[in-house]
């Protein structure tokens, strides 16, 4: 498999987002912040982006799960990085495992508990990093990468009270 091609496809989540003071909570950007972050920090692959939405995970509905679905099935690249927010990450992993039927691409899944930028310490960078380099060892499939951890779509849980996501099957 050549691992000289990655795409970012977005929808938005708390990885892509301000604090919005007024309402309280993380609101994410207009338009995505990733591409620039991807692109400072030089990779050897070659990357392309596709805005799909910039919604609160919350917020997405199943149509926006079928225009992700129809990015993935449209994208010409092997590897695939998909940016999310956090509450309903596993749910649209889950949907992507269950209706992109070929056995051709690796596709993860990748949020944060902190916006990418406006905060330190965050998540985001590390997160992105470590989707990035399972990237490039990971047999086709779906996953999520988060916290420095692999998972599958059917076991990946957000344990709001640790701020990180877990397995369903371990503690």
């Amino acid at each position: 498999m050549s691992k000289s091609k990655l795409h970012f496809i977005l929808t938005g989540g708390t990885i892509d987002s301000y604090w919005d003071g007024v309402k309280d909570t993380a609101v994410p950007h207009e338009k995505s912040i990733i591409p620039n972050f991807v692109k400072s920090l030089k990779l050897y692959e070659d990357c392309d982006f596709t805005e799909v939405c910039m919604k609160d995970s919350r917020d997405l509905t199943n149509n926006d799960r079928k225009k992700l679905l129809k990015a993935v099935k449209n994208s010409k690249a092997e590897r695939i990085i998909i940016t999310h927010g956090t509450y309903t990450l596993p749910d649209s992993a889950r949907f992507i495992e269950a209706n992109y039927k070929k056995e051709d691409k690796v596709i993860i899944f990748v949020c944060s508990m902190i916006p990418l930028f406006g905060f330190s310490p965050t998540d985001g960078g590390f997160n992105l990093g470590y989707a990035v380099a399972k990237s490039q060892e990971l047999k086709a499939g779906v996953y999520v990468c988060m916290n420095g951890r692999l998972f599958e779509p059917d076991e990946v849980m957000k344990t709001l009270a640790e701020g990180r996501f877990g397995s369903i099957y371990t503690q």
